[in-house]
């Protein structure tokens, strides 16, 4: 049997690409006899085991989300008492709570560092534009930018390369079942907290939604593992959760919870882990994520009241993370279902051109970053200087506009917040466009989805608004700092869902921040391909369940108008770092492929005896890169019969322990089979989990060669098989949805000389792509 890593793909070059597209012309439907096979014989379905995960391309392998029932795993749960099973479950919700608190605390540091940053970075700006110091203000503030972007930069590119961009693709492969290596590490946290809040103050067009994704996972991770690598607690019971099925399970409530802390929106960041990342989910997972998201909001909640009473600096005048617009008011007619519906197909078709061009730019700072690490920091330093630039040089394009007396907020204002900047305009004036451009995203949203401002904003200032943040958001996603999709996602929606407003004026009786808002949406469904998290985030923001009839349309819409051109963002990230992702949906020409047929196409698969010699296993091991072994006895006496020379399949078992049983010199004198005390003596269940020796790191001896090894008490003897006959399209189902590493194929005739094992399919077998080329 082929180990999955024997199988990943390499990230995608123009030469694959020609390939993909001349298998995708040789239909495989096209195929005009149903008994002609669809693969040619002898043919080796497997390619490179490498992905591009951080700035490197690496050897990955796939995790083992099935549970391994051997002889120790049964022994183990019939022996644990009622009070050790409450206390594991007991530990599940205790780290689950554990999650959601770090998760706040984190995103409160985050939060409060960035707008006090930031803040007295624009207070610093307004001085010099009262002095009218114009040249001053330009050189200090992008000597500001440019530094908190070299911190960022140097701490991605030098010390966690797998802390740049969201994360989100690895931590969706890694539900998927893909081992991203160094993703959810110690000094990944660290430098995802510290690059998040100097990218996100220099006021690059970038959010920390999808970095606090990645830091709730890697919370998760650690506090599953123990800690880091190198400083593991070793106790008990925290040792139970030291494997990858529970890690995962960990995990997802650390993704729900970077969500929750992101928006302030529990219901919303579980929606988010079950439409967006997750590919397993069962009850008990809804119920603790959901705890874990619960305890986000309540500290969250904490803050902002010990923040409203002015204790946090310049931090806490518009809540915690400040995209409230709570105070819509929502009234429609029948009428308005045509820009609703207008707005949903300009988001997907936005959204599908932004996936577009976003590949292609992704593509050439692959070429870019390839080139080494001075090459990623001139590139990331590069757009932080075009960022600057045009943020503060823009605004004096625009017109300055009287104070609107009836205006709910103070009119001009020369501080860090607030909808109606003055910047270079006297007094009772202010800038609209430095009211978007010169503060931090959070508030720029603010001042967007700001309702009951119609004549707030200039057709021509929300256009370079709109214009700028569609430049920026293609080229600053990519650079070497943490980086989300969702704030420039969310500034580009909402800069045309406004502009469209106000292009319609009296035609609509729709507020023009609630066509932001609609905009805002539209687009993330038409990019991101996301509608119930986004629906329920949308409506946890606003407050108002008014909006929810013409939210779902235009989600509905969106996602749909995207779908007809080209995958979500994410799929295309995913494609592109050469991550082999299993998507829900099998090709239709998949059902008139047998798994029969793909085994058949690949080299044979490796067997091993029940008891088996250790210079066999030793060969075995170092001449082969499997990652499972079928154990298939001969000659064997079927149970309550007289039949004997019966050929049985005990089952599989995995590399990782066949290495522990040499480590530990599992050997016998004489080929047997073993009791069960001897076995108990030797091993335990939590041994079994953890996977850090290699076979290189085990010494035999010469004489230990020719000894035995009894396998069957470490032989998972529950393998889910499949038939031959199996469609590649039925199989594929139930790979991705049971979470398997491996699939045994067993022969549809039984008899004399028939192989017990047909082969074995791993994740890469099931990968259209493979298949085809």
């Amino acid at each position: 049997m082929e180990d999955d890593s024997n199988h990943f793909s390499k990230p995608e070059t123009p030469n694959t690409m020609n390939a993909e597209a001349e298998a995708e012309e040789r239909d495989p439907e096209s195929n005009s006899s149903l008994s002609e096979p669809l693969l040619k014989r002898n043919r080796t379905l497997s390619s490179n085991p490498l992905a591009l995960v951080g700035a490197t391309v690496s050897h990955i392998e796939s995790l083992d989300y099935e549970i391994n029932e051997n002889d120790l795993f049964k022994h183990d749960w019939r022996s644990r008492s009622k009070v050790q099973v409450l206390q594991y479950i007991f530990l599940k919700w205790t780290l689950a709570f554990l999650v959601g608190l770090l998760t706040g605390l984190i995103a409160t540091l985050i939060n409060l560092a960035i707008e006090n940053i930031a803040g007295y970075k624009f207070l610093a700006i307004v001085g010099f534009i009262k002095e009218e110091r114009y040249l001053s203000g330009l050189v200090f503030f992008t000597g500001v930018n440019f530094v908190l972007t070299l911190v960022a930069a140097v701490l991605c590119v030098c010390f966690a390369p797998t802390a740049a961009g969201p994360g989100i693709p690895e931590i969706k492969a890694y539900l998927n079942g893909v081992d991203t290596p160094d993703m959810f590490g110690a000094t990944t946290l660290l430098v995802k907290i510290v690059g998040s809040i100097g990218a996100v103050s220099a006021g690059l067009d970038l959010g920390k939604e999808g970095p606090l994704v990645h830091i709730g996972s890697c919370i998760a991770s650690l506090l599953g593992q123990g800690g880091p690598d190198n400083y593991r607690l070793k106790w008990r019971w925290l040792r139970y959760f030291n494997n990858d099925r529970d890690r995962r399970d960990i995990i997802t409530a650390g993704c729900s919870s970077g969500v929750c802390a992101a928006f302030r929106s529990p219901v919303g960041g579980v929606l988010f882990a079950l439409e967006e990342v997750a590919t397993w989910w069962r009850s008990a997972l809804l119920w603790r994520t959901f705890f874990s998201t619960a305890v986000v909001v309540v500290v969250l909640r904490a803050f902002i009241e010990i923040c409203n009473s002015g204790n946090c600096g310049l931090f806490g005048t518009g809540g915690l993370i400040i995209f409230d617009v709570s105070d819509v008011k929502v009234s429609y007619q029948a009428m308005d279902i045509i820009p609703v519906i207008i707005i949903g197909i300009i988001g997907g078709l936005l959204g599908s051109l932004y996936n577009h061009l976003l590949h292609k730019i992704l593509r050439l700072y692959n070429l870019i970053n390839q080139k080494g690490k001075l090459h990623k920091l001139l590139l990331a330093l590069s757009v932080s200087l075009f960022t600057s630039v045009c943020q503060y040089c823009l605004p004096f394009l625009a017109q300055c506009k009287a104070c609107d007396p009836s205006f709910p907020e103070v009119c001009p204002t020369n501080d860090r917040s607030g909808n109606f900047k003055q910047f270079n305009c006297p007094d009772g004036y202010y800038n609209d466009l430095a009211t978007l451009l010169l503060t931090t995203n959070d508030d720029a949203v603010r001042n967007i989805f700001s309702s009951n401002t119609p004549s707030e904003f200039q057709y021509t200032s929300i256009l370079i608004f709109f214009t700028l943040y569609c430049i920026l958001g293609l080229f600053t996603f990519g650079i070497a700092v943490p980086s989300g999709l969702f704030l420039p996602i969310i500034l580009m929606g909402s800069g045309y869902g406004r502009l469209l407003s106000m292009l319609l004026g009296s035609y609509t009786n729709l507020d023009q921040g609630l066509y932001a808002v609609l905009g805002a949406a539209s687009l993330m469904a038409g990019s991101m391909r996301m509608t119930v998290s986004v629906c329920v985030i949308f409506l946890e923001l606003t407050n108002n369940l008014l909006l929810l009839p013409i939210t779902m349309i235009v989600l509905l819409i969106a996602k749909t108008v995207g779908d007809s051109f080209n995958p979500s963002i994410y799929e295309i990230i995913l494609e592109l770092k050469g991550l082999p992702f299993l998507d829900a949906n099998p090709e239709p020409w998949m059902r008139n492929l047998t798994v029969g047929e793909l085994a058949n196409a690949k080299s044979p698969a490796v067997t091993l005896s029940g008891v088996e010699k250790v210079s066999r296993i030793v060969d075995v091991l170092k001449n082969t890169t499997h990652n499972a072994f079928p154990i298939v006895d001969q000659d064997v006496l079927v149970p309550g019969t007289v039949v004997t020379g019966a050929t049985e399949l005990h089952g599989l078992i995995l590399r990782a322990h066949l290495v522990q049983a040499l480590k530990k010199k599992w050997f016998l004198a004489e080929k047997r089979r073993t009791e069960d005390w001897e076995v108990q003596e030797k091993f335990n269940w939590v041994e079994l989990s953890e996977r850090e020796l290699k076979i290189e790191q085990v010494a035999v001896t010469h004489d230990e060669m020719e000894m035995y090894m009894d396998l069957h008490p470490l032989t998972n003897t529950t393998p889910y098989t499949v038939v031959e006959s199996m469609s590649v399209a039925k199989a594929m189902v139930l790979f991705r949805q049971v979470g398997l590493r491996h699939m045994l194929i067993v022969p549809k005739y039984q008899g004399a000389g028939v192989p017990a094992v047909v082969g074995i399919l791993t994740r890469q077998d099931l990968r259209a792509h493979n298949i085809l080329t």
